[in-house]
Protein backbone atom coordinates (compact mmCIF):
# COMPACT_ATOMS: atom_id res chain seq x y z
CA UNK A 1 0.00 0.00 0.00
CA UNK A 2 1.60 3.42 -1.00
CA UNK A 3 1.73 6.83 0.48
CA UNK A 4 -1.20 8.04 -1.84
CA UNK A 5 -3.71 5.42 -0.63
CA UNK A 6 -3.43 6.34 2.91
CA UNK A 7 -3.76 10.27 2.42
CA UNK A 8 -1.65 13.40 3.41
CA UNK A 9 1.57 11.79 5.23
CA UNK A 10 1.81 14.39 7.34
CA UNK A 11 -2.14 13.81 8.60
CA UNK A 12 -1.19 10.27 9.32
CA UNK A 13 1.76 10.48 11.89
CA UNK A 14 0.33 11.64 14.69
CA UNK A 15 -3.16 9.90 16.80
CA UNK A 16 -5.58 12.92 17.36
CA UNK A 17 -7.25 13.10 20.60
CA UNK A 18 -10.70 14.19 20.99
CA UNK A 19 -12.94 14.34 23.66
CA UNK A 20 -14.65 11.12 23.15
CA UNK A 21 -11.08 9.20 22.47
CA UNK A 22 -9.86 6.13 24.32
CA UNK A 23 -6.88 5.21 24.22
CA UNK A 24 -4.85 1.53 25.65
CA UNK A 25 -1.36 2.58 27.45
CA UNK A 26 -0.65 -0.99 26.18
CA UNK A 27 0.10 1.49 22.67
CA UNK A 28 1.91 4.54 25.11
CA UNK A 29 5.64 5.10 25.59
CA UNK A 30 6.74 1.88 24.05
CA UNK A 31 10.52 2.75 22.72
CA UNK A 32 11.03 -1.12 21.65
CA UNK A 33 8.21 -1.88 19.77
CA UNK A 34 7.72 -0.26 16.27
CA UNK A 35 4.05 0.77 15.77
CA UNK A 36 3.28 0.51 11.72
CA UNK A 37 0.77 1.83 9.84
CA UNK A 38 -0.41 -1.14 7.35
CA UNK A 39 -4.15 -0.04 6.46
CA UNK A 40 -7.10 1.55 6.44
CA UNK A 41 -10.19 -0.20 7.72
CA UNK A 42 -13.39 -0.61 6.37
CA UNK A 43 -15.05 2.66 8.51
CA UNK A 44 -11.69 4.77 7.39
CA UNK A 45 -9.54 4.14 10.47
CA UNK A 46 -5.72 3.61 10.53
CA UNK A 47 -4.16 -0.06 11.33
CA UNK A 48 -1.42 -0.51 12.87
CA UNK A 49 0.68 -3.73 13.83
CA UNK A 50 2.91 -4.21 16.29
CA UNK A 51 4.78 -6.61 17.80
CA UNK A 52 4.95 -8.25 21.41
CA UNK A 53 7.75 -10.58 22.14
CA UNK A 54 7.05 -13.31 24.35
CA UNK A 55 9.85 -13.20 27.12
CA UNK A 56 11.63 -16.39 28.11
CA UNK A 57 10.79 -18.86 30.77
CA UNK A 58 13.66 -17.71 32.70
CA UNK A 59 13.03 -13.96 32.57
CA UNK A 60 9.28 -14.84 33.18
CA UNK A 61 10.01 -16.92 36.56
CA UNK A 62 12.09 -13.77 37.42
CA UNK A 63 9.26 -11.95 37.07
CA UNK A 64 6.97 -14.46 39.31
CA UNK A 65 9.20 -14.42 42.18
CA UNK A 66 9.40 -10.47 42.41
CA UNK A 67 5.53 -10.23 41.95
CA UNK A 68 5.38 -12.86 45.35
CA UNK A 69 7.73 -10.19 47.25
CA UNK A 70 5.43 -7.24 46.46
CA UNK A 71 1.85 -9.09 47.31
CA UNK A 72 3.92 -9.83 50.51
CA UNK A 73 4.51 -6.56 51.32
CA UNK A 74 0.62 -5.38 50.41
CA UNK A 75 -0.29 -7.76 52.82
CA UNK A 76 1.75 -6.73 55.45
CA UNK A 77 0.90 -2.74 54.71
CA UNK A 78 -2.83 -4.12 54.41
CA UNK A 79 -2.82 -5.78 58.02
CA UNK A 80 -0.72 -2.37 59.28
CA UNK A 81 -3.93 -0.25 58.30
CA UNK A 82 -6.07 -2.77 60.02
CA UNK A 83 -4.18 -3.93 63.38
CA UNK A 84 -1.83 -0.51 63.60
CA UNK A 85 1.27 -2.28 63.52
CA UNK A 86 3.36 -4.47 60.89
CA UNK A 87 3.12 -8.18 61.94
CA UNK A 88 6.99 -8.48 62.54
CA UNK A 89 7.03 -12.41 64.24
CA UNK A 90 11.09 -12.10 64.86
CA UNK A 91 12.40 -8.77 65.03
CA UNK A 92 16.12 -8.58 66.40
CA UNK A 93 18.21 -5.69 66.60
CA UNK A 94 19.14 -5.33 63.29
CA UNK A 95 15.41 -5.86 62.31
CA UNK A 96 14.91 -2.54 64.11
CA UNK A 97 17.36 -0.90 62.71
CA UNK A 98 16.25 -1.65 59.31
CA UNK A 99 12.56 -0.63 60.54
CA UNK A 100 14.05 2.97 61.65
CA UNK A 101 15.49 2.89 58.26
CA UNK A 102 11.95 2.94 57.10
CA UNK A 103 10.67 5.89 58.75
CA UNK A 104 10.89 9.54 57.79
CA UNK A 105 11.58 12.14 60.24
CA UNK A 106 7.89 12.27 61.57
CA UNK A 107 8.53 8.24 62.30
CA UNK A 108 5.90 7.52 59.27
CA UNK A 109 6.66 4.44 57.30
CA UNK A 110 8.01 5.33 53.98
CA UNK A 111 6.60 2.48 51.58
CA UNK A 112 9.30 1.21 49.52
CA UNK A 113 7.56 0.15 45.73
CA UNK A 114 8.79 -2.10 43.30
CA UNK A 115 9.14 -1.11 39.49
CA UNK A 116 5.71 -1.13 38.18
CA UNK A 117 7.25 -3.42 34.62
CA UNK A 118 9.94 -5.78 33.76
CA UNK A 119 11.56 -3.28 31.42
CA UNK A 120 11.99 -0.35 34.92
CA UNK A 121 13.59 -3.36 36.82
CA UNK A 122 16.50 -3.77 34.18
CA UNK A 123 17.20 -0.08 34.12
CA UNK A 124 15.57 0.91 31.48
CA UNK A 125 14.31 4.70 30.92
CA UNK A 126 11.14 5.22 33.00
CA UNK A 127 8.17 7.00 31.27
CA UNK A 128 5.74 8.87 33.83
CA UNK A 129 2.06 7.85 33.31
CA UNK A 130 1.06 11.66 33.91
CA UNK A 131 2.24 12.40 30.16
CA UNK A 132 -0.41 11.82 27.70
CA UNK A 133 0.31 12.22 24.41
CA UNK A 134 1.01 9.11 21.89
CA UNK A 135 4.00 8.34 20.46
CA UNK A 136 5.10 9.31 16.99
CA UNK A 137 4.25 6.48 14.45
CA UNK A 138 5.46 6.19 10.82
CA UNK A 139 3.42 5.40 7.45
CA UNK A 140 4.56 1.96 6.02
CA UNK A 141 4.19 0.57 2.37
CA UNK A 142 3.69 -2.62 1.40
CA UNK A 143 7.21 -3.50 1.30
CA UNK A 144 8.05 -2.33 4.75
CA UNK A 145 5.29 -4.71 5.59
CA UNK A 146 7.10 -7.68 4.26
CA UNK A 147 10.37 -6.44 5.99
CA UNK A 148 8.73 -6.34 8.78
CA UNK A 149 6.84 -9.87 8.82
CA UNK A 150 10.15 -11.53 7.74
CA UNK A 151 12.67 -10.49 10.65
CA UNK A 152 9.70 -11.53 13.15
CA UNK A 153 8.66 -14.63 11.52
CA UNK A 154 9.87 -16.90 14.57
CA UNK A 155 7.51 -18.81 17.21
CA UNK A 156 8.51 -15.50 20.33
CA UNK A 157 6.90 -13.12 18.54
CA UNK A 158 2.92 -12.01 18.63
CA UNK A 159 2.06 -10.04 15.55
CA UNK A 160 -1.18 -7.88 15.65
CA UNK A 161 -3.19 -5.37 13.82
CA UNK A 162 -5.02 -2.82 15.68
CA UNK A 163 -6.20 0.44 15.93
CA UNK A 164 -5.63 3.31 18.12
CA UNK A 165 -7.14 6.11 20.46
CA UNK A 166 -10.62 4.97 19.13
CA UNK A 167 -14.47 6.06 20.34
CA UNK A 168 -15.93 4.04 22.99
CA UNK A 169 -17.72 1.79 20.82
CA UNK A 170 -14.87 0.28 19.17
CA UNK A 171 -12.27 -0.07 21.86
CA UNK A 172 -12.62 -3.68 21.22
CA UNK A 173 -9.80 -2.75 17.92
CA UNK A 174 -7.45 -1.74 20.28
CA UNK A 175 -5.18 -4.04 22.85
CA UNK A 176 -5.61 -4.08 26.66
CA UNK A 177 -3.50 -5.20 29.76
CA UNK A 178 -5.97 -7.53 30.48
CA UNK A 179 -5.55 -9.36 27.71
CA UNK A 180 -1.92 -9.62 28.85
CA UNK A 181 -2.53 -11.08 32.05
CA UNK A 182 -5.08 -13.78 30.97
CA UNK A 183 -2.39 -14.51 28.04
CA UNK A 184 0.44 -14.96 30.74
CA UNK A 185 -1.65 -16.85 33.14
CA UNK A 186 -2.21 -19.59 29.94
CA UNK A 187 1.48 -19.81 28.82
CA UNK A 188 2.34 -20.07 32.98
CA UNK A 189 -0.60 -22.91 33.15
CA UNK A 190 -0.15 -24.63 29.92
CA UNK A 191 -1.00 -28.12 30.93
CA UNK A 192 -5.00 -26.47 32.43
CA UNK A 193 -6.28 -26.02 28.87
CA UNK A 194 -4.32 -28.41 27.21
CA UNK A 195 -6.81 -30.35 24.43
CA UNK A 196 -9.55 -28.52 25.56
CA UNK A 197 -12.36 -26.64 23.45
CA UNK A 198 -12.43 -22.71 24.61
CA UNK A 199 -14.61 -19.91 24.00
CA UNK A 200 -13.56 -16.40 24.34
CA UNK A 201 -16.02 -13.83 24.81
CA UNK A 202 -15.32 -10.28 23.42
CA UNK A 203 -12.54 -11.21 21.87
CA UNK A 204 -11.39 -8.01 20.15
CA UNK A 205 -8.07 -8.08 18.12
CA UNK A 206 -7.75 -12.36 18.99
CA UNK A 207 -4.89 -11.65 20.99
CA UNK A 208 -5.81 -13.78 23.95
CA UNK A 209 -7.24 -16.56 21.23
CA UNK A 210 -4.05 -16.62 19.58
CA UNK A 211 -2.18 -17.97 22.73
CA UNK A 212 -4.75 -19.91 23.80
CA UNK A 213 -4.32 -21.86 20.77
CA UNK A 214 -0.85 -23.05 21.36
CA UNK A 215 -2.07 -24.98 23.67
CA UNK A 216 -6.00 -25.88 23.02
CA UNK A 217 -7.96 -27.73 20.83
CA UNK A 218 -10.30 -25.63 19.45
CA UNK A 219 -10.67 -21.85 20.13
CA UNK A 220 -14.21 -20.12 19.30
CA UNK A 221 -13.01 -16.59 19.28
CA UNK A 222 -16.09 -14.71 18.66
CA UNK A 223 -17.10 -11.11 19.21
CA UNK A 224 -19.38 -8.57 16.88
CA UNK A 225 -19.09 -6.49 13.96
CA UNK A 226 -17.69 -7.58 10.87
CA UNK A 227 -14.64 -4.63 10.87
CA UNK A 228 -13.81 -6.39 14.28
CA UNK A 229 -13.82 -9.58 13.25
CA UNK A 230 -12.12 -9.24 9.85
CA UNK A 231 -9.15 -7.92 11.98
CA UNK A 232 -9.53 -11.28 13.92
CA UNK A 233 -9.10 -13.11 10.71
CA UNK A 234 -5.97 -10.84 9.81
CA UNK A 235 -4.49 -11.44 12.90
CA UNK A 236 -4.51 -15.33 12.66
CA UNK A 237 -2.95 -15.20 9.57
CA UNK A 238 0.08 -13.00 10.75
CA UNK A 239 0.48 -15.36 14.23
CA UNK A 240 0.43 -18.72 11.55
CA UNK A 241 4.86 -19.23 12.64
CA UNK A 242 3.58 -18.53 16.34
CA UNK A 243 0.31 -20.99 16.56
CA UNK A 244 2.40 -23.34 14.37
CA UNK A 245 3.82 -25.45 17.39
CA UNK A 246 0.60 -26.60 18.33
CA UNK A 247 -2.56 -28.43 16.62
CA UNK A 248 -4.98 -26.21 18.22
CA UNK A 249 -7.10 -23.92 15.51
CA UNK A 250 -9.34 -21.01 16.19
CA UNK A 251 -12.59 -19.95 14.47
CA UNK A 252 -13.68 -16.45 14.44
CA UNK A 253 -17.36 -16.35 15.36
CA UNK A 254 -20.03 -13.72 16.11
CA UNK A 255 -21.37 -13.67 19.32
CA UNK A 256 -23.44 -11.33 20.53
CA UNK A 257 -24.13 -10.79 24.24
CA UNK A 258 -27.86 -8.54 23.70
CA UNK A 259 -28.88 -11.39 21.37
CA UNK A 260 -30.49 -15.13 23.22
CA UNK A 261 -29.05 -17.12 20.24
CA UNK A 262 -26.22 -18.03 17.93
CA UNK A 263 -25.73 -16.11 14.65
CA UNK A 264 -26.73 -18.87 12.02
CA UNK A 265 -27.31 -16.28 9.09
CA UNK A 266 -26.39 -17.89 6.31
CA UNK A 267 -25.03 -14.42 4.61
CA UNK A 268 -23.10 -13.54 7.47
CA UNK A 269 -19.29 -15.18 7.10
CA UNK A 270 -18.93 -15.16 10.61
CA UNK A 271 -21.88 -17.46 11.43
CA UNK A 272 -22.10 -20.64 12.95
CA UNK A 273 -22.95 -24.36 11.04
CA UNK A 274 -24.31 -27.02 12.77
CA UNK A 275 -21.80 -28.71 13.26
CA UNK A 276 -20.60 -25.81 14.86
CA UNK A 277 -22.76 -25.50 17.27
CA UNK A 278 -22.86 -29.37 17.69
CA UNK A 279 -19.30 -29.15 18.64
CA UNK A 280 -19.37 -25.93 20.56
CA UNK A 281 -22.15 -27.46 23.10
CA UNK A 282 -20.81 -30.72 22.99
CA UNK A 283 -16.99 -30.00 23.95
CA UNK A 284 -16.51 -26.52 25.17
CA UNK A 285 -15.19 -26.85 29.14
CA UNK A 286 -13.23 -23.19 29.04
CA UNK A 287 -14.76 -20.05 28.83
CA UNK A 288 -12.77 -17.00 29.16
CA UNK A 289 -12.92 -12.95 28.85
CA UNK A 290 -10.42 -10.48 28.94
CA UNK A 291 -11.00 -6.65 29.89
CA UNK A 292 -14.30 -6.61 28.75
CA UNK A 293 -16.34 -4.88 31.77
CA UNK A 294 -16.45 -1.00 30.68
CA UNK A 295 -19.67 -0.95 30.29
CA UNK A 296 -22.96 -1.92 32.99
CA UNK A 297 -25.64 -2.67 29.74
CA UNK A 298 -22.53 -5.28 28.65
CA UNK A 299 -21.53 -6.52 32.04
CA UNK A 300 -25.04 -7.61 32.33
CA UNK A 301 -25.09 -8.82 29.03
CA UNK A 302 -22.11 -10.74 29.80
CA UNK A 303 -23.13 -12.50 33.02
CA UNK A 304 -26.78 -13.29 31.06
CA UNK A 305 -24.53 -15.16 28.21
CA UNK A 306 -22.36 -17.20 30.46
CA UNK A 307 -25.40 -18.20 32.25
CA UNK A 308 -26.81 -19.08 29.39
CA UNK A 309 -24.23 -20.88 27.65
CA UNK A 310 -23.36 -22.52 30.69
CA UNK A 311 -26.66 -24.21 31.19
CA UNK A 312 -26.46 -25.28 27.64
CA UNK A 313 -23.20 -27.10 27.82
CA UNK A 314 -23.13 -30.88 27.71
CA UNK A 315 -19.88 -30.85 30.19
CA UNK A 316 -18.88 -28.63 33.28
CA UNK A 317 -16.64 -25.27 32.87
CA UNK A 318 -14.49 -23.20 34.15
CA UNK A 319 -14.73 -19.33 33.20
CA UNK A 320 -11.49 -16.97 33.74
CA UNK A 321 -12.03 -13.29 33.69
CA UNK A 322 -9.48 -10.44 33.78
CA UNK A 323 -9.98 -6.95 33.75
CA UNK A 324 -8.54 -3.34 35.34
CA UNK A 325 -9.85 -1.67 38.02
CA UNK A 326 -10.27 1.76 36.94
CA UNK A 327 -10.51 5.14 38.77
CA UNK A 328 -12.32 7.97 38.17
CA UNK A 329 -13.43 11.30 39.29
CA UNK A 330 -17.40 11.82 39.49
CA UNK A 331 -19.34 14.87 39.90
CA UNK A 332 -22.11 12.67 41.48
CA UNK A 333 -20.25 11.57 44.61
CA UNK A 334 -17.28 14.67 44.01
CA UNK A 335 -14.81 11.67 44.68
CA UNK A 336 -13.04 9.46 42.99
CA UNK A 337 -14.95 5.80 42.22
CA UNK A 338 -14.39 2.61 40.60
CA UNK A 339 -17.71 2.32 39.04
CA UNK A 340 -17.50 -0.17 36.70
CA UNK A 341 -15.75 -2.43 38.93
CA UNK A 342 -18.21 -2.46 41.67
CA UNK A 343 -20.54 -3.02 39.15
CA UNK A 344 -18.80 -6.36 38.27
CA UNK A 345 -18.18 -7.45 41.43
CA UNK A 346 -22.03 -7.00 41.81
CA UNK A 347 -22.78 -9.23 38.93
CA UNK A 348 -19.71 -11.80 39.92
CA UNK A 349 -21.86 -12.13 43.52
CA UNK A 350 -25.37 -12.65 41.97
CA UNK A 351 -24.19 -14.66 39.47
CA UNK A 352 -22.53 -16.95 42.44
CA UNK A 353 -26.06 -16.78 44.63
CA UNK A 354 -28.25 -17.97 41.17
CA UNK A 355 -28.32 -21.20 40.46
CA UNK A 356 -29.46 -21.99 36.70
CA UNK A 357 -31.19 -25.22 37.97
CA UNK A 358 -28.17 -27.38 36.65
CA UNK A 359 -24.96 -25.83 38.77
CA UNK A 360 -24.25 -23.65 40.71
CA UNK A 361 -20.60 -21.41 40.52
CA UNK A 362 -18.42 -20.48 43.13
CA UNK A 363 -15.82 -17.66 41.87
CA UNK A 364 -12.11 -17.03 43.36
CA UNK A 365 -9.43 -14.25 42.82
CA UNK A 366 -6.40 -15.78 41.45
CA UNK A 367 -2.85 -13.55 42.15
CA UNK A 368 -1.06 -12.60 40.15
CA UNK A 369 1.91 -14.64 41.10
CA UNK A 370 2.31 -16.67 38.08
CA UNK A 371 5.54 -15.43 35.49
CA UNK A 372 5.07 -12.44 33.49
CA UNK A 373 5.43 -13.13 29.68
CA UNK A 374 4.86 -10.04 28.33
CA UNK A 375 6.12 -6.37 29.39
CA UNK A 376 3.22 -4.24 30.95
CA UNK A 377 1.82 -3.29 34.59
CA UNK A 378 -0.07 -5.14 36.69
CA UNK A 379 -1.12 -2.72 38.79
CA UNK A 380 -4.94 -2.62 38.92
CA UNK A 381 -5.34 -5.75 37.26
CA UNK A 382 -7.52 -8.93 38.59
CA UNK A 383 -7.77 -11.96 37.37
CA UNK A 384 -10.81 -14.15 38.31
CA UNK A 385 -11.67 -18.39 38.55
CA UNK A 386 -15.26 -19.65 38.31
CA UNK A 387 -15.75 -23.48 39.45
CA UNK A 388 -19.15 -25.05 38.94
CA UNK A 389 -20.79 -27.48 41.63
CA UNK A 390 -23.12 -29.60 39.75
CA UNK A 391 -26.85 -29.50 41.53
CA UNK A 392 -28.27 -32.68 42.92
Amino acid sequence: MKHADLGEEAGMEVITFTKDTVLSDIHLHIPHKRHLMVRLNRVGQPVFQTQFKILSKESASQSAKEDCVSITENEDIKQLNESGSLPFKHTTQNDGQVIEDLLDEDGDLEVQRRPRCPSERSGCQRFDRDVVCPTILRIGCDDQVEEEEESSNNNEVVKIEHTMATPLEDVGKQIWRGAFLLADYILGQQDLFRGCTVLELGAGTGFTSIIMATVAKTVYCTDVGHDLLEMCERNLVLNRSFMGKADGQIKVKELDWLKNQLCKDAENPYSWTEDDIADFYDHTTVIIAADVFYDDDLTDALFKTLSQITHALRSPSTIYLSMERRYNFTLRYMDVTCDAYNHFRNCLNNFETTANGKQRWSAKEIQPVFPQFLSYEREHLELWKITSTPLD
